[in-house]
């Protein structure tokens, strides 16, 4: 593998004229892609095979928790609005439920190494909550004493206390979302949050064990200013997480009702936007961060940059994750898990969530089983967004396929890129550049089958 990943350059004009719509690629084929055919049975088809071929592997488990009782205008995910907390009690309850079915489906002593709690707002839940949640996972699962354990924290919304708790109960990782220091964008996006509570919830989990602090910032946001960004950079740098993403945000308020909310009179030219995010790449290089790819940065010893540099890395519903080999379970509302070649997601509605619970029926309103192509292009896409390389011997190998026959037309469609200096190919390899990695996703795009239409681009947001 390729040792010298952190290398980067922005080229500010070559982002310009290639920037175009395209997925994130936390999975292959993407969710969008889902349907309604594959549901609660075929899932436990999928299941019962699983057990029975001795196919079992460790887990990564998710648990969205969709609650939040302020709206953040900006955000695109499944939430629920709401200051009222029985409603996290009854949430919990139906979680607990469709655990134990999913446990009781799995079979006993499924060991779980990964697992994330994502939101909405993790820690609306009460303390007491949290433990009821963890005493369930460790009753029907089985954590691994060095697992990854990590969780999405608002720092407006959590104490001390809890963030100990948190420890206490296993959390080993921490997520913290700050998107922006500066008042006048944190007014305009409605996210009013200080400094100095960002920099409380640092040090209590430095002193509760956990190994790794991260912080998500968003770039791009009403009311941003190169010099203002700038200013929120020098912040971050000097709280020194180990792991840092800063997002693009994508306004697209025809799908995402809160952001209709936002003026667009107030978000920053689109030069402006590039220029605030090579700022970003520059001075979080300079501050020894390396560029995992897909937004993300940590530091070299971190666990995702010791991984990339080892050809470990991988990717996942949550981002860059160490564990390759795991099977994904997912549990609550609009929650997507993969097991073997399949996908499946749960209702995106609590009412229809609970409802097929109370029926006795796991709460899956799609997904999907992946055919031979499928597969063989998802490990193409994740070899180039984890390590920006692939050898084509290996998938000639492993799929029994010619790889330059199979992908002939999609060969001939990177030789664009390969003019634009994004990579180089020669007959036994494909290698994303310096140049080209700001611009994976245009990349990846290429050898996904989905998107041989001008129409099916529109869908997404812009790659940068």
């Amino acid at each position: 593998m390729n040792k010298a990943v952190n290398q980067l350059i922005v080229d500010l004009e070559l982002i310009r004229r290639l920037d175009k719509n395209g997925p994130r690629y936390t999975s292959y084929p993407t969710a969008d892609r889902f349907a309604g055919d594959f549901n609660a049975e075929s899932y436990a088809r999928w299941i019962a095979k699983r057990r029975a071929d001795g196919t079992a592997r460790p887990l990564s488990l998710y648990i969205h928790i969709p609650f939040c009782n302020t709206l953040c205008f900006y955000c695109a995910c499944n939430k629920i609005i709401t200051k009222d907390r029985s409603q996290s009690a009854e949430y919990v309850r139906y979680l607990i439920k469709e655990m134990a079915m999913q446990a009781e489906l799995l079979g006993p002593g499924q060991v779980v190494e990964q697992l994330h709690f994502g939101g909405g707002t993790p820690t609306f839940l009460s303390d007491d909550e949290i433990h009821q949640l963890m005493a369930a996972i460790r009753q029907h699962f089985k954590l691994v004493e060095d697992g990854e354990y990590s969780i999405e924290i608002d720092p407006r919304k959590v104490s001390d206390a809890t963030i100990a708790l948190l420890g206490k109960e296993g959390f080993n990782r921490i997520s913290i979302g700050v998107q922006d220091f500066d008042a006048e964008v944190q007014r305009a996006v409605n996210r009013l949050q200080s400094e100095e509570e960002t920099l409380r919830i640092i040090k209590a989990s430095r002193a509760n064990g956990f190994k790794s602090v991260s912080i998500d910032l968003i770039y791009g946001l009403p009311k941003q200013t190169l010099q203002g960004f700038g200013v929120t950079l020098d912040k971050v740098i000097a709280a020194n997480p180990d792991r840092l993403s800063i997002y693009n945000y994508a306004h697209m308020p025809t799908i995402f009702m809160p952001q209709r909310r936002i003026d667009e009179q107030d978000l920053p030219a689109p030069q402006v936007k590039l220029d605030i995010l090579s700022l970003a790449v520059s001075k979080l290089t300079e501050a020894g961060y390396v560029y995992i790819g897909m937004d993300h940065f940590a530091k070299p010893e971190d666990e995702l940059a010791v991984a990339q540099r080892q050809g470990r890395l991988h990717r996942n519903f949550q981002g860059y994750s160490t564990h390759s080999d795991c099977d994904l379970v997912a549990l609550g509302v609009s929650a997507i898990g993969k097991i073997g070649t399949t996908y499946s997601q749960n209702y995106r509605e609590a009412e229809e969530y609970y409802g097929a619970l109370d029926k006795g029926q796991l709460p899956i309103m799609r997904g999907m089983e992946l055919n031979d192509d499928d597969v063989i292009r998802r490990a193409i896409i994740q070899a180039l967004m984890c390590h920006f390389e692939l050898a084509k011997n290996t998938f000639d190998t492993d799929y029994r396929i010619e790889f330059d026959k199979y992908f002939a037309t999609e060969l001939e469609e990177l030789r664009e890129y390969e003019r634009e200096g994004l990579l180089e190919m020669t007959p036994q390899q494909i290698t994303v550049t310096p140049k080209g990695r700001m611009l994976i996703r245009n990349i990846c795009m290429v050898f996904d089958k989905y998107l041989r239409t001008r129409t099916e681009h529109a869908r997404y947001s812009k790659v940068i």
